[in-house]
């Protein structure tokens, strides 16, 4: 149901920078670029859900969203633990180290929360046992 979110920034090209080498490790690419406004989407192919970066529309500064969070799947811990790693390398904060929340088994939760450059607060995470 959801094709992509978007985050602010208020640095369009370090944004850019930034979601090219943090997808790019999970092996996606940037999909689509709109200079007028600094749209641009990332994502693993068309037709399944991207995140994309933008300058806000209104000309305001961008700002965090108090609540708000960009959950993306994988399909192994390993990979939390990876992406996590390449957001911190990428000058994101941690907010959240990679690991079970609650008890692990089928329906386990392993995750790990990072801020990007302008404070948007995602999450790496990987639903069912170990692998």
């Amino acid at each position: 149901m959801i094709g992509y979110v978007t985050v602010g920034t208020n640095d369009i090209a370090k944004a850019r920078e930034f979601y090219a080498a943090l997808i790019g490790a999970l092996g996606g690419s940037e999909l689509m670029r709109m200079e007028e406004n600094g749209f641009t989407l990332f994502g693993m192919q068309w037709g399944t859900p991207g995140i994309a970066v933008t300058t806000p529309y209104n000309g305001e500064p961008a700002t965090v969203g108090n609540g708000m969070m960009v959950a993306l799947a994988m399909d192994t811990r390993s990979k939390v633990d990876m992406l996590h790693a390449k957001a911190l390398e990428l000058g994101g904060t941690c907010e959240g180290e990679p690991g079970l929340r609650g008890p692990d088994g089928e329906q386990a939760f392993y995750a790990a929360y990072f801020r990007d450059l302008d404070g948007n607060k995602l999450c790496a995470f990987k639903v069912g046992p170990a692998d």
